[in-house]
């Protein structure tokens, strides 16, 4: 056997360790598990087929029984939740959000629906008023179109006992109203739901990359909205820091950055700054951005896919919201 005599004196060498797949696998530092990952789904009142999200490939609106057949599937992939997401008929949207507390709400049907067919998955219910409201935002607005603190957090307390009541594990309040977090702490505790969780999107960034979810829930008036007066401004990470910190102490169980790709460094520095769980959602439009690039070629969709969910936990994300969940699961167990 010949062998070739190098000309430099290297005690260490780095490439020693990429040398062969096993050797690669034994030293990995980072590891995507179907555990890590959350599936969004979003639901919708009526019979039929799902409707396909036209800016979200392969995402559908489902109906009752389509999903509860998709969180038996998501069950059987191994992984441990899903976050649901209403999509409200127009006709049932006001100013005052006043169906978002209504029994017959399709979100509290939806909950009820999987947890009795899987009584083992993890449901995060959506704590928010833009699926219900008639303008889009994320609460109620005055007469000068401000979004309302205060009145906006008692009835995000009214729906989250509500989601509590149907069988929600988690309520995961997406609004970034000030002392929501302690409110509806306070309003589960009193209901009687004290093991009731709290995923609070603690740094929810004013971000361009939700476009493709507001198509999804429908929740967009048709409109421009300008969101930058309740959630935060991208520059900021200090904010996020604090904020943070603000729902650690008003009783947040895990805290989310959102979105993910693009805030790696928040997620990163939230991470150092909390011993509580951090959860990250890699939002619609990092999945759509995707999707388009590979469509044109532009990218391997697979290999793209996987290295951007493998960023976001490098980064110190313990759990990841994705579209890409299932997929990504499926290929793991393969």
């Amino acid at each position: 056997m010949s062998t070739t005599r190098s000309g430099l004196d290297l005690l260490r060498r780095m490439r020693r360790n990429r040398g062969t797949p096993s050797v690669r696998s034994l030293v990995r530092e980072t590891v995507l598990r179907p555990e890590d990952l959350i599936q969004p789904l979003f639901v919708r009142a009526g019979e039929g087929v799902p409707e396909p999200v036209e800016s979200m490939p392969g995402v559908v609106r489902h109906t009752l029984a389509s999903l509860v057949l998709e969180c038996r599937r998501v069950a059987g992939l191994g992984m441990p939740a899903v976050a649901l997401f209403p999509c409200i008929e127009s006709s049932l949207k006001d100013a005052l959000s006043t169906h978002a507390t209504d029994p017959s709400n399709i979100l509290f049907a939806a909950i009820r629906a999987v947890k009795e067919e899987c009584p083992d998955l993890a449901i995060i219910a959506d704590v928010a008023l833009d699926p219900y409201t008639s303008h889009g935002h994320d609460g109620l607005i005055d007469d000068r179109g401000n979004v309302e603190n205060d009145s906006t957090v008692e009835t995000l307390q009214r729906l989250a006992v509500a989601e509590a009541e149907a069988g929600a594990d988690i309520v995961a309040p997406s609004d970034m109203m000030d002392g929501r977090v302690k409110a509806i702490r306070t309003a589960l505790d009193a209901a009687g739901f004290p093991r009731t969780g709290i995923l609070a999107y603690a740094a929810k960034y004013a971000s361009a990359y939700y476009g493709p979810f507001r198509d999804a829930v429908q929740s967009s008036s048709g409109q421009p909205l300008d969101k930058r007066g309740y959630q935060m401004d991208p520059g900021n990470v200090r904010e996020a820091l604090h904020e943070v910190h603000l729902d650690e102490e008003e009783g947040a169980d895990i805290v989310m950055v959102k979105p993910a790709g693009p805030y790696l460094d928040v997620i990163r520095a939230v991470r150092g700054h909390t011993l509580l769980p951090v959860a990250a959602y890699q939002v619609s439009g990092e999945y759509a951005q995707i999707h388009a690039a590979a469509r044109l070629g532009w990218l391997d969709y697979e290999a793209t896919r996987d290295e951007s969910l493998l960023a976001i936990k490098r980064a110190g994300a313990d759990m990841i919201l994705t579209y890409f969940a299932a997929e990504v699961a499926a290929s793991l167990q393969a």
